[in-house]
């Protein structure tokens, strides 16, 4: 065969330059491995936010320093006005309560009786006052009548203000302080107390106490309405045996309060009560009755 019969086969050549495929790929750029992409993006994520933080540093951050208003001042200080006064009124009802918390149910009974008398005298006061309103109104004789009462409601004033002697059933109270502990405020104290348990008429030392009567420390011993008195202190007292001996033994009470300071105290029940100390009549300076 001849070399003419064989037909000679295209050589391949570069294509140049110029065409559109080489054209396209100077346009677009490089490919870039997915790793270094990735790590790029970090790194300008890293320099716009800083280092990442946790939970509770974003936690802290957001709310410290604090950034408080006026209001929520104002408030504040409200708040911790109101919880302090709940407080301070906690605390004293617990203080006033603890000595009937840790009574007995005995006398617990008698602090309730005592209240229940209490009630009872006052209700018999006022059935008594209704009484005399009543025999006023149905009396024939209004004018006898209404002098009568004033008589009586007399001796009744002057038992109280202590111009007239007084007897009926009572109590004796001494208090023997030989180490001179009780003050003039535990005496005191005791007067009030027999006041409110119903007390008609009371003589401490020979000095009958009235309505202002006061009483002072003195050196050794003590000053009622300026007559110094010392122990032993005798009391006389007129009313109901049985509201006056419980009102001085209640838990926390008279009693209980002196035998602290070491001081002896005997209450003795009796029929018979004189109390007989006087106080002058005295004439005020400026009040005078209305009905003249």
């Amino acid at each position: 065969m001849s070399n003419e019969d064989e037909t000679p086969q295209p050589s391949e050549s570069p294509q140049p330059s110029g065409t559109p495929e080489n054209r396209l790929r100077k346009e677009l750029p490089d490919e870039v491995p997915a790793a270094a992409r990735e790590s790029s993006a970090g790194e300008k994520d890293g320099a716009d936010t800083g280092p990442s933080l946790t939970g509770r540093q974003r936690l802290v951050k957001g709310v410290w320093p604090p950034r408080v208003t006026r209001a929520q001042l104002i408030v504040a200080v409200l708040l911790f006005g109101l919880g302090f006064g709940l407080a301070v009124q906690v605390a004293s009802n617990s203080d006033s309560g603890s000595a009937l918390r840790g009574a007995r149910q005995e006398d617990l009974v008698r602090i309730l009786d005592e209240l229940d008398n209490r009630t009872q005298r006052l209700e018999d006061e006022k059935q008594g006052l209704e009484d005399q309103r009543t025999e006023l109104e149905n009396s024939s004789n209004q004018a006898e009548e209404a002098r009568k009462q004033t008589v009586e409601k007399e001796k009744q004033l002057g038992i109280l203000a202590g111009t007239v002697a007084a007897q009926g059933p009572g109590i004796n109270l001494t208090i023997n302080d030989t180490k001179g502990t009780v003050k003039a405020d535990m005496l005191l104290d005791a007067i009030q107390e027999l006041r409110a348990a119903g007390a008609e008429a009371i003589q401490v030392n020979g000095v009958r106490v009235v309505a202002s009567t006061y009483l002072t420390d003195s050196g050794s011993g003590v000053k009622v309405d300026g007559n110094k008195i010392t122990q032993p202190y005798r009391f006389k007292v007129i009313g109901k045996p049985q509201d006056l001996e419980p009102a001085l033994n209640i838990p926390g009470g008279v009693v209980q309060t002196l035998e602290k300071e070491q001081a002896t105290v005997t209450v003795d029940r009796s029929t018979k009560i004189v109390v007989d100390a006087l106080r002058p009549a005295k004439r005020p300076d400026y009040a005078r009755s209305s009905s003249q």
